[in-house]
């Protein structure tokens, strides 16, 4: 591809999309969306050596299964100077080797172990294309968002897990001085299918022998359960069998503790094999029920996230189970970091579509150019790029199930035309084709916004607004639930196998934090104290150090920047221009909508 339409689009936004890849296009869009520096493109997030251990320690089955066969790509291609590398599910990179010369020219732009290489740090890159859209993909020269990358040629594979979730990367990495090498990305696919089968055996294995262990259980009658590390249950007593619902497939811990039982005793076990953690020997009580208390949920409803006892997210729960029941049209309304998926994911898997598909879609992060396709599908030839055979749009992929739409008030009101006459007819039109095609999908919609007050603005059509919110869930943020803190928290330990309990005075530091990024944001400082205090108890003092908000709000008093004073200006302009219409702002801007309405309380306009 020419250097001449990449600079024109970093430049003017403007893409002649039959000369790009569907993908790559796609991926710029995004990285243009989200601000992402075409200029630069250097790895700016690098762990530290202490957290590198420990992510490497995490994923040691991944490295085990991964490195025999990297090194064995690393004999074919010693020829092409070459660097090799295995990247984990979040885009760090976890293992890199090759060619000296390659080296050194990928640590000029700190593209080295331990940094973060997904599209929203770098741009458009084989590495986080491939995280992002589970395909193996190729990227040349300009076809990467950032110049950094430019002189490189890069070639990647998702490794998926037993769950067929994304596991890592493997990658392929040249500088393009050397010439293109297009025989690496069948060899980095094959690579990676025999990765995912080696994890599979290796998981299998674990289970063989974590299923030895239930011999030494004392009783078949007790309430025993053996789980392997992910708590997956494997094995359960009798007892339990009981409890469990026939028709489930599997279960986890999470589903006896949220039906009212307490774990009274959790024995690790360990691989007499490799020496890792495997899996544990649990056994469950019934909680002791105080007077008038009642059950935090009802058994008929089984929640993926955690309760709590917080009176106000029971009431939501109570919602949740109501609508389980039926097949209304959900809007779920909530902060970022409330669990808005988890909560939709949920209400699927507790309704009769609960064994067809749950298909979630971020509408935010889709270019307007490509929402079409993506929701209604597109037949084969409908435009330059697309796939001879055609492809399956969402609807048709949850047909069935549930379609669960997130960030909604995202999408353009061209869109919500289209999706309205969808939701009434209940039949799609793929994109060049001209024959309606039936869907049953259950919609659940989500947004951090109020919607009702983007309807009233004109930003939401009040057609479209009627339409999805039927059955509104509000998520309260963790500030109005401080209570079930201690929850999470013991979730958290729990699953991360970390034996710590966190006393009242630690508590209650918690709880006086307003928790701005809600629950992933404590997740996420859970794991920076984990990393910083293992193995010993966090104090008060930890605590404090580690909890300064990532993004602070600018004072009155600080005088902005040059660069804000001009970029406050041009969001001045063009709200003046557009009469205080946020959404023709946007577009006058060429940012989104969400990004406009956080400058506007950033810069207090």
């Amino acid at each position: 591809m020419k250097n001449s339409v990449w600079s024109r689009f970093v430049r003017e936004g403007v893409l002649d999309e039959s000369r790009i890849n569907k993908r790559i296009s796609e991926s710029w869009y995004i990285c243009r969306k989200d601000g992402v520096n075409p200029y630069n493109g250097k790895g700016e997030k690098i762990l530290q050596q202490k957290q590198f251990v420990q992510r490497k320690n995490d994923r040691n089955d991944l490295l085990y299964a991964a490195l025999p066969l990297i090194k064995n790509l690393q004999k074919i291609f010693a020829q092409t100077k070459s660097l090799f590398l295995l990247v984990d599910s979040e885009g760090y990179v976890l293992y890199m080797d090759g060619d000296p010369l390659a080296l050194e020219k990928a640590g000029a732009i700190n593209f080295i172990e331990g940094a973060k290489w997904t599209e929203k740090e770098v741009g458009t890159n084989a590495v986080g294309t491939a995280l992002r859209t589970r395909e193996p993909i190729t990227v040349i020269g300009a076809e990467h968002y950032a110049v950094a990358s430019h002189s490189w040629g890069c070639a990647s594979s998702p490794i998926l897990g037993v769950d067929r979730c994304v596991e890592g990367v493997l990658n392929i990495s040249y500088p393009l001085e050397y010439g293109v090498h297009e025989q690496m990305l069948p060899a980095v696919v094959s690579a990676a299918y025999a990765i995912e089968q080696k994890l599979m055996n290796m998981a299998k294995d674990k289970e063989l022998e974590l299923m030895q262990n239930v011999f030494f259980t004392e009783s078949q009658d007790a309430l025993s359960l053996i789980c392997n590390e992910k708590e997956k249950i494997i094995w359960s007593s009798s007892q339990i069998k009981k409890e469990r619902s026939t028709n489930q497939a599997t279960a986890y811990l999470s589903e006896f503790l949220n039906k009212g039982y307490i774990v009274c005793q959790k024995q690790p076990v360990y691989s007499q094999i490799q020496y890792d953690l495997i899996g544990y020997k649990i056994t469950l009580k019934k909680a002791p029920m105080e007077e008038g208390k009642k059950l935090l949920v009802k058994p008929e409803f089984t929640f993926g996230g955690v309760c709590g006892e917080s009176e106000k997210f029971r009431s939501v729960l109570l919602q949740a189970r109501r609508a389980a029941n039926s097949n209304i049209t959900v809007h779920i309304n909530g902060e970022t970091g409330t669990g808005k998926e988890i909560m939709a994911r949920s209400i699927h898997l507790n309704s009769t579509r609960k064994h067809a598909p749950f298909i979630a879609v971020n509408c935010g992060t889709l270019p307007k150019e490509l929402i079409a396709s993506e929701l209604f599908g597109y037949v084969g030839g409908a435009f330059t790029g697309a796939k001879r055979e055609g492809h399956k749009g969402k609807f048709q992929q949850a047909n069935g199930g549930t379609l669960f739409l997130d960030e909604v008030a995202e999408i353009t009101q061209e869109m919500q035309v289209a999706l309205l006459r969808v939701l009434e007819e209940k039949k799609v039109v793929p994109v060049g084709g001209t024959k309606a095609i039936p869907v049953d999908v259950r919609i659940i919609t989500a947004t951090h916004c109020d919607l009702a007050e983007l309807a009233r603005k004109g930003d939401v059509r009040e057609d479209f607004f009627y339409r999805i919110f039927v059955y509104p869930i509000y998520l309260p943020p963790l500030r109005a639930r401080v209570e079930d803190i201690q929850y999470f928290i013991e979730h958290y330990c729990r699953t991360n196998n970390w034996a710590v309990t966190f006393p009242h005075d630690l508590l209650e530091c918690l709880q006086t934090y307003e928790w701005p990024g809600n629950i992933r944001e404590l997740q996420n400082f859970l794991d920076r104290l984990r990393l910083e205090c293992e193995p010993g108890l966090p104090t008060v003092t930890d605590i404090k150090k580690l909890l300064h908000p990532a993004i602070k709000p600018i004072s009155h008093s600080e005088p902005l920047t040059y660069r804000e004073h001009i970029e406050k200006e041009k969001m001045m302009n063009a709200l003046l221009a557009t009469e205080g219409n946020v959404t023709k702002a946007a577009e006058r801007l060429s940012i989104s909508r969400s990004t406009l309405y956080r400058k506007i309380k950033k810069f207090n306009l």
